[in-house]
């Protein structure tokens, strides 16, 4: 099961995540995700974890726990396709000058 943990501290690393989450079960992975330009942290991270029924549990233990001074938001990560873009219909004409209808 993959599992969302948003709303971290730039200070937060893998290790403290790991840790955290092993508490509530075997963990497989954790990607803490970094801006690709800075390298800096984004403040989010998935955590893999095998066994679905540990990872809904580690999921309603932490969701809202305090990690490094901030409450988590953690919750069952969605599929790529399944997420909200956030980008709202833009229309569809591209920018630059004046129209010429």
């Amino acid at each position: 099961m993959r599992i969302y943990v948003g709303n971290l501290s730039y200070d937060t690393t893998e290790h403290s995540l790991r840790d955290l989450f092993a508490k509530h079960g075997d963990v497989a992975e954790v990607a803490l995700i970094t801006d690709r330009d800075t390298g800096r942290p984004r403040g989010f991270a998935f955590v893999t974890m095998p066994d679905s029924s540990q990872g809904r549990a580690s999921i309603d233990a932490l969701n809202g726990a305090d990690l490094d001074g901030r409450a988590l938001n953690v919750n069952e990560a969605r599929p790529k396709g399944d997420r909200d873009s956030g980008g709202g219909d833009r229309g569809g004409r591209g920018g630059g000058g004046r129209d010429r209808w």
